[in-house]
């Protein structure tokens, strides 16, 4: 439960991106995935009053669906931002594009700027998320260079256009394997809570919980039920994944925003 001082006057917000911010691997309980930008936006909600109806005065609206490329997201859920005018605007979004083959991430950079730059127009506030650090993941460790590099441009981009950032980089957290769910690609529930707890405080919020507080201790593999585990991830999740985008398909295809509306969160 987050401390109740230095409330930011946060009355909307709306969340854009893909998987990462729909919230893959973070079941709610009606069936669909929470994640952090849902998590965030409770944070947020809990800091309002309740209306006479029973709601907090605070709306919600996620946008985010999976598989989507930057400019799918600048096409689709960018404008909707030019609708509603919120108060807080979550953008992550670049991270597919950089996971394709020969994507240059100064050209990304330069695409994510502009959609920012619209943002901020239409947003009170607008909050953007750095790539993981993904060092000690099988295959993507060989592209954590393009996800720095990125990095970079998004640290630089937030300074020039006044843009709050959540260093996900930065967060330790999440180089251990409680942070992620079994594809490895996404994060586990409690991944998610802790990204929230970072949002919450790059936006100037105080929480009780930390977002790099120790993971409670567990049993140590051996080398040989890290080699088994890793054969079933390559089978069951990396390879399917791989195939998908060299046909050029994607998870969210058929797939429709969970929260489109911006709506009273109760």
């Amino acid at each position: 439960m987050a401390a109740q001082t230095d409330t930011p006057a946060f009355t909307s917000y709306v969340a854009l991106g893909d998987s990462f911010t729909e919230g893959l691997n973070d079941p709610d309980p009606d069936g669909g995935f929470a994640g952090w930008a849902d998590r965030l936006a409770r944070l947020l909600a809990e800091r309002r009053p309740r209306t006479a109806e029973g709601p907090y005065d605070f709306r919600y609206a996620n946008l985010a669906v999976r598989g989507r490329l930057l400019d799918q997201i600048v096409d689709e859920q960018v404008p909707r931002i030019e609708q509603l005018h919120p108060d807080l605007v979550s953008f992550t979004a670049g991270g597919n594009d950089i996971l394709r083959p020969g994507s240059d991430p100064d050209e990304v950079a330069e695409r994510f700027e502009a959609a920012a730059v619209r943002l901020r127009e239409s947003a009170g506030t607008v909050l953007i998320c750095t790539g993981f650090d993904t060092r000690d993941t099988p295959v993507l460790k060989h592209l954590r260079g393009k996800i720095a590099t990125y990095n970079a441009h998004l640290r630089a981009i937030a300074d020039r256009n006044d843009l709050a950032v959540t260093d996900i980089w930065a967060l330790r957290a999440l180089r251990d394997r409680p942070a992620w769910s079994e594809d490895r690609l996404h994060l586990s529930p409690e991944g998610h809570q802790r990204v929230a707890l970072l949002a919450a405080r790059a936006l100037g919020l105080d929480t009780i919980e930390a977002p790099d507080a120790p993971w409670p201790a567990t049993p140590p593999h051996t080398p040989a039920e890290l080699r088994r585990e890793n054969l079933h991830w390559a089978r069951e999740h990396l390879l399917p994944w791989v195939g998908r985008r060299l046909r050029g398909e994607s998870s969210g295809d058929a797939v429709s925003a969970k929260r489109p509306d911006l709506l009273p969160l109760g």
